[in-house]
């Protein structure tokens, strides 16, 4: 936690907190405290349990993702109070456990949006590499239905998911960027020049025009 501590640097917590993430540690040298420690199980537990944002990230990293149970990813998740922690969490972790299909099949349907938005990032995955085990169709149905009104979270997760199965699945390609069209979802979102936009409409065509290209 000292070492945690010197690492903070102000400027970094200013641009971090812009973003809801409570820490001023770069991230390149948080990682590079990670790969000597090496993975310690327990440390990590311990790390997680000071509630710390810098050190919960670092848990995160020095973790065996395997070791957790069902239960215990579920306090964790609802837990994370920051967006990085939760990212994290969610990609590092529970996507690894032999639970993430049951917590992601929960989480989809759990009323704390910020909880769901956590079923929806696993759902995503399942799109490009486990499509067998969902419902595409319903899952659009769901998004045309919901995907307009959600918060934020959780609003953006659903559009992930709306771009990912119009990028990867062609025979739902069209309806994919008829729901982007009508339901307008990030089409003003600010884009830095030379990024892809979120509109799932431009994201879904240009992702998959750069595939042709190859």
């Amino acid at each position: 936690m000292a070492e945690l501590a010197a690492l903070d640097d102000p400027k970094a917590r200013e641009v971090n907190e812009k973003h809801g993430d409570d820490h001023g540690v770069n991230l390149s040298k948080l990682r590079a405290v990670a790969k000597r420690l090496k993975t310690q199980q327990e440390l990590a537990r311990r790390l997680w349990d000071t509630g710390d944002t810098a050190a919960r990230l670092l848990a995160l990293l020095i973790c065996r993702p395997k070791a957790f149970e069902r239960d215990e990813l579920d306090v964790m998740l609802r837990e994370a109070r920051t967006p990085k922690v939760h990212d994290w969490l969610v990609n590092y972790v529970v996507k690894k456990n032999p639970h993430s299909e049951e917590l992601r099949l929960a989480w989809s349907a759990d009323p704390d949006p910020v909880v769901a938005s956590a079923g929806w990032a696993l759902t995503i995955e399942r799109v490009a590499k486990k499509p067998e085990v969902l419902d595409l169709v319903g899952l659009l149905d769901v998004i045309e239905e919901q995907m307009k009104d959600a918060p934020d979270r959780l609003q953006w997760a659903m559009n992930h998911c709306l771009a990912q199965i119009g990028i990867e699945h062609p025979g739902h390609r069209t309806r994919a960027i008829d729901i982007g069209e009508r339901l307008e979802v990030l089409k003003d979102y600010p884009t830095s020049p030379g990024c892809t936009s979120p509109f799932a409409p431009v994201w879904i065509t240009e992702i998959v025009r750069r595939q042709n290209d190859k």
